[in-house]
């Protein structure tokens, strides 16, 4: 099976680069060579939401998922009667469920649902074997191939996956919305004015306890998938190495539970225990959840709400698989949520992640009101940093 890279190996030798290849840009449109749209085809942006889509679907069903690139050859470009024909016998050559579409000027993604790797390179052979076949390169992937991310980085699609599925909130939803973010600005206000002082003395701890700054900015995923600086009040040493936690991001999301079990096998622990990069002082900040404090203004800016999922650091969405992501997609981020107060580091991710998307699923003003009551509960009768 060829990979990308296999393909670029010869790219001096083709009529054009694949690179360029997966490129729909004005200038190709300038230059005459542009698709030929017809009925079944999809546009590029129409192919890579199908895409993104049956890779959701096979990371929860495992059902195989096979792509087939066809880079298409000058002879075939420059004659529009061949080109249609192409076009035509691959309509005719393959299923009503595979979904045909341009990612670029010059090439053309088959995607082939419930097909394994030989599957796929069977449907390539028949395809070649047509009356009519013009000259085209064809590059072929099973899923998770990595050719399927690399046809989604190189067509340089700025949508990503943050925003499928997802329309502008109408109706009772914006209503829903609205009361959420008035409550989020009542409750940051109140709150801000109650730990004032708290605040101060904290300020002032991490201050004269280590050196460096008092705030810790660090850059968060928001709602779709927005970059947000997360405020917290810093409770590790300046300028630490984050490879340690890295490495446990990569096997708690891989499920490697057993590997990062700091408890009991019936009690299960899944936390970083003894990090030699926390301070004194963010110990004690940390098991009273006083860390967490600055992120009051994040939802003053809008950024975050008082309750939602946790945002993720950008090196842990890398390792999600699709429907993770569904954690960040619908609601804006929270300081606490279902998860802190019915998991916590007792969970799996992947259960964390369940009770982040049953919390989308059942939102409430009144839920989030007693998600509310119970993290006070948690942070008086700490069990765990959140």
């Amino acid at each position: 099976m060829k990979s990308m890279s296999a393909a670029l190996e010869g790219v001096d030798r083709l009529p054009e680069a694949v690179q360029s290849a997966l490129n729909l840009s004005a200038q190709g449109v300038e230059e005459g060579v542009a698709p030929i749209f017809m009925e079944g085809i999809l546009s590029k942006g129409e192919f890579l939401e199908q895409m993104r889509f049956e890779k959701r679907r096979v990371d929860r069903s495992q059902a195989p998922l096979s792509i087939a690139l066809f880079v298409l050859g000058e002879e075939l470009l420059q004659d529009a009667k061949k080109l249609r024909g192409f076009l035509v016998n691959l309509k005719r050559g393959t299923r009503e469920t595979d979904i045909k579409g341009w990612i670029g000027s010059r090439a053309l993604g088959l995607l082939l649902p419930d097909t394994d790797g030989p599957g796929a390179e069977r449907c390539v052979e028949l395809l070649k074997n047509g009356r009519r076949q013009p000259a085209c390169t064809v590059v072929t992937g099973t899923y998770p191939d990595q050719l399927f991310q690399e046809v989604l980085e190189q067509t340089d699609d700025q949508a990503k996956i943050f925003t499928l599925d997802l329309e502008e909130d109408t109706g009772a939803h914006s209503v829903q919305l609205a009361l959420k973010r008035l409550l989020d600005l009542l409750g940051a206000f109140t709150a801000l004015v109650l730990f004032s002082p708290l605040m101060l003395i904290t300020a002032l701890a991490v201050k004269f306890t280590s050196p460096g700054p008092i705030i810790f900015q660090q850059t968060r995923l928001g709602r779709r998938g927005t970059h947000f600086s997360f405020y917290k009040f810093r409770s590790m040493v300046a300028g630490n190495d984050d490879q340690v936690h890295r490495e446990y991001v990569c096997k708690l999301i891989n499920g490697e539970n057993d590997q990062i079990n700091q408890g009991e096998k019936d009690r299960p622990l899944y936390k970083l225990k003894n990090d030699c990069r926390i301070t004194k002082v963010g110990r004690i900040i940390r098991k009273l959840s006083i860390d967490e404090l600055p992120q009051l203004f994040n939802v003053l800016k809008g950024e975050m709400s008082l309750v939602g999922p946790r945002p993720p650091i950008p090196y842990e969405v890398e390792k999600y698989r699709s429907w993770h992501l569904r954690r960040i997609l619908e609601v804006k981020p929270g300081i606490t949520g279902l998860w802190q107060v019915e998991g916590r580091s007792k969970t799996s991710f992947d259960e964390m992640v369940r009770l982040d998307i049953r919390y989308v699923q059942n939102y409430s003003l009144w839920l989030d009101i007693k998600i509310l009551f119970r993290t006070v509960r948690e942070v008086l009768f700490p069990k765990g940093g959140m």
